[in-house]
């Protein structure tokens, strides 16, 4: 049987890292491609990578290229184009910019590979995902972005520092944009099946939520220059894993909402289950009401930025 294919539009630190990690999950050959200028970096980290095999024992086969051409036959796309953020901007800072990136890789993603799944990570997260939907006309199971994934193990890991118990045992979720409106459904969190609110002070987790929502902001600041890339690389693999190997993963992800908890028409983050099907559904549950009332708030954000993107 031959492997699957991953294209990596984007070459940077987080395509460095998808690169390293879907070949030591072998989840199948990985081209890197990145602009013309770009072409000869691209090339010197799928040359490094291809020598890092021996070590690792894996034979997925690594490229890179500045030809679109030599994406064609991809399975997945995982779409990291696009400028990172800087301290001081909101993500929503790069819609200007990543706008007109991300239109232009969906033209040539429909061109080339018009059957593959795709995972949106540029920012905005959620225009971006929204402005490749309407751009390359692919259907919504085709199309997801990788929000939910990221934001979701921010909370895991924040409530696994703060219990001093195993990151593994702790399950929660984060709702809603890709942005400082998220909503971490507390609630709904445990740690081995226990109710983090029996074990964590409200205070704190109310200081949880709150690092959880601009975790991505504190990175960004202790950097100094660019943005996360091991964490939103390993999430968008994960929601990779699941769609090549269909493993019916629930993963919150940015995916199309049509109804589904009273949202219609956005890319917005909620439980999303990922199989060979690509988004397959959406899995809806009860919402209190102060969390009915933060998600409306996301969703607002949400449609601000949408609506900027003019599509």
């Amino acid at each position: 049987m031959s492997r699957k294919k991953i294209a990596l539009i984007g070459g940077g630190q987080i395509g460095g890292n998808l690169a390293l990690l879907a070949a030591q999950k072998e989840l199948g050959d990985v081209v890197i491609f990145d602009i013309p200028q770009a072409k000869g970096m691209v090339k010197g980290k799928a040359l490094d990578l291809m020598q890092l095999r021996p070590h690792d024992g894996h034979d997925s086969n690594i490229s890179g290229t500045s030809d679109y051409k030599d994406i064609e036959g991809a399975d997945v796309i995982i779409i990291t184009a696009g400028i990172p953020r800087k301290p001081g901007m909101k993500r929503e800072d790069l819609l200007g910019i990543n706008l007109g990136i991300i239109k232009d890789v969906a033209e040539n993603i429909k061109k080339h590979t018009p059957n593959a799944f795709v995972i949106v990570i540029s920012n905005p997260l959620d225009a971006m995902v929204y402005a490749f939907h309407k751009t390359s006309g692919f259907p919504k199971n085709q199309v997801v972005g990788m929000a939910g994934a990221l934001d979701s193990a921010r909370f895991r890991t924040f409530i696994a520092m703060e219990t001093g118990l195993s990151v593994q045992d702790v399950t929660c979720m984060v709702l809603g944009g890709h942005g400082d409106t998220m909503v971490p459904v507390t609630r709904l969190a445990t740690v081995g099946g226990v109710p983090v609110e029996n074990l964590i002070s409200k205070e704190k987790l109310d200081a949880i939520e709150e690092r959880t929502r601009f975790a991505g902001g504190e990175i960004v600041k202790l950097f100094g220059n660019g943005s996360a890339f091991y964490a939103p690389a390993q999430s968008a693999i994960e929601m990779a894993e699941s769609y090549i190997r269909d493993k019916k993963r629930v993963i919150p992800c940015a995916a199309l909402c049509e109804g589904e908890f009273g949202i219609e028409g956005y890319f917005i983050g909620v439980p999303t289950v990922i199989g060979s099907g690509g988004v397959e559904r959406i899995l809806e549950f009860d919402l209190s009401d102060d969390e009915k009332s933060e998600l409306n708030k996301t969703l607002e954000a949400v449609k601000k930025t949408v609506s900027e993107t003019g599509l």
